[in-house]
């Protein structure tokens, strides 16, 4: 059973970073791709980023030069580094892993990203 529980969600103001992390257990996290999605209030889910099991990575578009995803597969880690964040950056934050890059088969619970002043 894949457990993915996330942590660091934070109030933050305009033009601050956030560090993402989240722990998996329950499965050979080495194996699969993890990544990161958002859901803000009123919205859907919006795709992040993921990193596959050799460390490639893909992003969303219009987050790329602001976010990294990285992982540490000896420690069944990953992070989302956050940085010059806006209030349009407020959501919550979901730590997923899966089969192929889209990372969407397993989620976690959530951490809420607040950008505000």
């Amino acid at each position: 059973q894949v457990q993915l529980v996330e942590s660091g969600g934070a109030l933050v103001q305009p033009g601050g970073s956030l560090t993402l992390s989240c722990a998996s257990s329950g499965s050979p996290f080495s194996v699969y791709f993890v990544g990161w999605y958002r859901q803000a209030p009123g919205q859907r889910r919006e795709f992040v980023a993921s990193i596959s099991p050799g460390g490639r990575t893909e992003y969303s578009e219009t987050l790329k030069d602001r976010f990294t995803i990285s992982r540490d597969n000896a420690k069944g880690t990953l992070w989302l580094q956050m940085n010059s964040l806006v209030p349009e950056d407020t959501a919550v934050y979901y730590c997923t892993q899966g089969y192929t890059h889209t990372a969407d088969e397993y989620w976690g619970q959530g951490t809420q990203v607040t950008v505000s002043s």
